[in-house]
């Protein structure tokens, strides 16, 4: 008997020994420096106090309340916020796995022992014994089972598996709660964009209509002079021409106003609503003074790089959870109540029982699918570096074009307002030499179309510099609060 045990304990150590032999966990890598230097990849070192906030960077009321109406309303923000919830359920989920769990058992069973059973002889011999009493008689024909307690069950996380494991679902909580960021700063983005569009359009038709007005003016003195022999036929209808074309344009206008709406509306989340906006673009952010190393700190504040690095943790933990996967697992449990073979006495204090027990688990033939786990851990691991270091790569990128645009667009700026205000001179003064004979028709019809043209110009860079700002608020990754 000792020799059998002996034989027993040796296959259980040597089991665990050979269940200690877990693969090795992939070395740890580090993102690449940065052009400014070796820069800190644990995103706490920049808090949201950093960034540039909403309320300050934005000054137009009406688009931050656009916003407010998106959160209540956009299903894409919906979605982002259930995602959120179901990311905090499993978080929960793994913290209550490492406590014991408490089950209350309430049982009943009937077997029929055969005569040639260990049991059946037993209960046989039991009936039969001058040492029990009447409620201590067995029915062999069905023998009753009753048990009503409790029981309870508790794997020790010795070697930290299960502490892994919620790790990985805490930062997957914390990834969830960036992506919801990541669809906020999207979808106000893509609000902003629209809401600047049809500000350009309603600026963009302003023009339209004053070089409409000019053109009408031009087009009254010409007929003026037609009506005297000064002017031909063919300079009456040239001006007609240009009017009719500007009035085509600010038709189509009109469509495009539409179109951008209704684009609008469907971000806010409505069917229909009036979309009520100012009449100023952004040519300058707030945040100007800033330095470019303090930019570029604030990458690691957007939420698209820090999803991806709270992936990354969440994937090193699963790792380490599968490498513990493969050491032995102690588990710890008991059982308390009352346990009878007749409903009769089962409340009776003789039948009140408890077990206390204790095992170690060792995994032997399920090591191949063990490493198999592994290796597809490791691997994800591998997927969500890369994908950190991309989305770090992506973010220093866009902040340098963005930045280097910003520049180019302020000196465009000025040297547009500047054309813009050499040809408004410059069509007063064509029309005063056209009206004393010093200026041919077509130069004053160039010299308007120069005027219109540059106009436009100007408010396409107007544009272009708004949205570059907007895009900068988003790459900085700044707080999206509002007064909700």
């Amino acid at each position: 008997m000792k020799q059998q045990l002996r034989k027993v304990i040796f296959i259980l150590v040597c089991g665990c020994l050979a269940s200690c032999a877990s693969p090795k966990l992939a070395p740890t890598k580090t993102l690449a420096p940065l052009p400014e230097g070796e820069m800190a990849i644990v995103p706490d070192s920049v808090t949201l106090k950093e960034t540039p906030k909403l309320s300050t960077y934005f000054s137009d009321k009406k688009l931050v309340q656009l916003f407010e109406i998106a959160l209540a309303s956009n299903p894409d923000i919906q979605i982002a916020k259930e995602r959120i919830a179901i990311a905090n359920s499993y978080l929960v989920r793994s913290k209550k796995v490492r406590l014991p769990n408490l089950d209350l058992e309430l049982s009943a069973s009937g077997t029929r022992f055969g005569d040639y059973t260990m049991e059946g002889v037993g209960n046989f011999d039991t009936n039969l014994s001058s040492n029990i009493n009447e409620r201590q008689i067995i029915n062999t024909n069905l023998t009753p089972n009753y048990f009503v307690g409790l029981q309870s069950a508790w794997e020790a996380d010795i070697w930290g598996k299960l502490k892994k494991l919620s790790e990985a679902a805490r930062n997957r909580y914390l990834a969830s709660r960036e992506g919801e960021r990541l669809v906020r700063a999207t979808l106000f983005t893509d609000i902003a964009v629209l809401y600047f569009e049809l500000i350009a359009l309603d600026k963009k038709l302003t023009i339209y209509e004053e070089n409409y007005a000019l053109q009408q003016k031009a087009y009254e003195i010409i007929a003026a002079q037609r009506s005297v022999g000064k002017a031909t036929e063919l300079a009456v209808q040239q001006f007609q021409a240009q009017s009719k074309n500007l009035e085509t344009e600010i038709s189509l206008l009109k469509i495009e106003v539409l179109e951008v709406e209704n684009a609008l509306n469907a971000l806010l989340g409505k069917y229909t609503y009036r979309i009520d906006r100012g009449n100023t673009l952004m040519t300058v952010n707030n945040e100007d003074s800033k330095a470019k190393e303090q930019y570029v700190r604030l990458l690691f504040n957007r939420p698209d790089v820090l999803q991806h690095y709270f992936e990354l943790q969440a994937s090193q933990a699963d790792a380490k959870a599968a490498k513990a996967a493969f050491l032995p697992r102690l588990v710890l449990g008991s059982r308390f109540g009352y346990n009878a073979f007749s409903a009769e006495t089962l409340f009776l204090p003789g039948s009140l029982t408890y077990q206390l027990l204790g095992g170690l688990f060792t995994p032997l033939l399920n090591r191949s699918q063990l490493k198999l786990e592994f290796n597809v851990a490791s691997k994800e691991q591998e997927i969500a570096f890369w994908g950190y270091q991309k989305s770090v790569i992506q973010a220093y990128t866009e902040l340098q074009t963005l930045l280097g645009k910003r520049e180019i667009y302020q000196k465009t700026l000025a040297l547009k307002a500047q054309e813009v205000g050499h040809l408004k001179r410059a069509v007063e003064v064509a029309n005063d030499l056209y009206i004393t004979g010093y200026a041919n028709y077509m130069e004053l019809i160039n010299t308007q179309k120069n005027k219109l043209t540059a106009d436009l110009d100007l408010l396409h860079f107007e544009l272009d510099t708004t949205l570059n700002t907007i895009i900068l608020f988003k790459a900085l990754g700044g707080s999206l609060e509002t007064s909700q």
